[in-house]
């Protein structure tokens, strides 16, 4: 095993909007955690860089209010899941694997997937691997790796920026990445400041949120996954399983809209809302709108 931390209750304690007690299992000697509460069909939340469950603190709500049964797992390395130390351990497939433990543990069946940036490449691997168990997609400002993709200017310079934080000392700045990229204003920027900080004591806890940017991709083919996902991106093309919703914050500069207009043209029978003014974290911003407009195309 790695050398490995686990965040203080402590940390946990009065954030804004977040009573949800933690629910633990066991993966490879890892503990993750998960958010479980509601009850009705279900609901698989995903999230991405560098957040934690809590992205979808006001997405559950609205879920629980409709009727379902809300879970919101924390990759290894995020939130209240435990902290591998080393920089090098996490790669995309580890991330992956772990999701599908927790898919395959909790016996997911007709769930419907809510993916967000990382949570699309490792989300929609569970969906492409394992159909029989998700009913309903819904892509929120994420992509899959494939030939022909542009990554833009944005990305690539936050690629440039987040990789000059050093290894096992680099301390990335996650809760102000988040308020920063906001394209709506933010009612309090410090309490999301603490929220998005109080998994990470120090840099030391900090390997997931430095590593995920280091694993795009189109730099890292390998510890990215990019055969991988090209190969989500061309199943997710043929998909029939059931409806296939996109949610997109407009002005993301990361993932453009016009992006998820190509993308949600390419899936078979595919709807796409958007945010006017989000940006990147679109569930951080207006998570009651992103549940609303889910719920509507779900339940028509």
């Amino acid at each position: 095993m790695p050398d490995v931390l686990r965040t203080p209750d402590d940390r946990f304690e009065d954030l804004d909007d977040w009573p949800y007690p933690p629910q633990y299992l066991s993966w490879r000697g890892l503990r993750l955690h998960y958010v479980d509460v509601g009850r009705g069909p279900t609901v698989l939340l995903v999230h991405g860089e560098p957040d934690w469950a809590y992205l979808w603190r006001d997405v559950i709500p609205e879920f629980v209010r409709a009727g379902y049964r809300c879970i919101a797992p924390d990759h290894v390395g995020f939130g209240r899941s435990d902290k591998v130390v080393a920089d090098d351990w996490y790669v995309i497939e580890r991330h992956c694997e772990a999701l599908r433990h927790l898919v395959e543990t909790l016996d997911l069946r007709d769930a419907t997937l809510v993916v967000h940036d990382w949570g699309g490449p490792i989300g929609l691997r569970q969906a492409v691997d394992l159909p029989e168990r998700f009913s309903r997609l819904a892509i929120l400002n994420t992509w899959l790796h494939h030939e022909g993709f542009a990554y833009g200017d944005a990305i690539r310079h936050w690629r440039d920026w987040a990789t000059r934080f050093e290894p096992g000392t680099g301390d990335l700045p996650c809760g102000e990445v988040i308020v920063r990229t906001a394209g709506l204003p933010c009612p309090d920027p410090d309490a999301l400041r603490r929220a998005y900080e109080a998994p990470f004591p120090d840099a030391t806890w900090k390997a997931g949120p430095r590593r995920f940017p280091w694993c795009l991709p189109f730099a890292q083919p390998e510890e990215g996954n990019a055969a991988d996902q090209q190969r989500c991106f061309d199943a997710l093309r043929g998909w029939t399983r059931g409806p296939v919703h996109f949610v997109w914050g407009d002005a993301d500069p990361i993932f453009p809209v016009e992006w998820a207009r190509r993308w949600s043209s390419l899936v078979p029978g595919a709807t796409l809302d958007t945010i006017p003014g989000a940006s990147h974290f679109v569930p951080c911003e207006r998570g009651e709108a992103v549940a609303r407009r889910i719920l509507a195309r779900i339940e028509a």
